[in-house]
């Protein structure tokens, strides 16, 4: 019996422990929606009605990052403004660094699917995204 527990124990830590590979990075490519934020005392906001969205564009481990708005008929608002950011990876774990006009800033990247990504910030704020998809009513 105490095998088996040790077996579960040991499945579950691997599984919990997966790491992001840089061929999943290429899934951050695409629009984006805000699920929640988890906060470094546990705390949890959900969004479930988002204004605008996330455009994600890499390539090379260099891309951009976007909000746009989008509309009724399937398209998209946006401005010339875009965050621009490095992907680099130190001890297996994959990191995006932004750097703006304004500021700059890290965030751990935590998971990644096809349709769903986390990272985590300096403020030990971890942020979930799913896939956005778009609402078109102009049928």
């Amino acid at each position: 019996m105490k095998k088996f527990s040790v077996l579960i124990l040991g499945l579950l830590f691997f599984a919990c422990s997966q790491k992001v590979s840089q061929e999943q990075l290429s899934f951050l490519n695409g629009y984006w929606e805000i699920e929640k934020v988890t906060f470094s005392d546990g705390q949890t906001k959900d969004y479930t009605i988002n204004e605008s969205i996330d455009f994600i564009k890499i390539d090379s481990l260099k891309g951009f990052r976007k909000k746009v708005s989008p509309t009724f008929n399937g398209t998209y608002i946006t401005n010339d403004d875009a965050e621009f950011f490095t992907i680099y990876q130190k001890e297996n774990i994959f990191f995006i660094h932004y750097k703006t006009e304004l500021s700059d800033w890290t965030e751990r990247i935590e998971k990644i699917s096809e349709n769903n990504f986390s990272v985590t910030n300096q403020d030990n704020r971890t942020y979930f995204y799913k896939r956005y998809e778009p609402i078109n009513i102009s049928k």
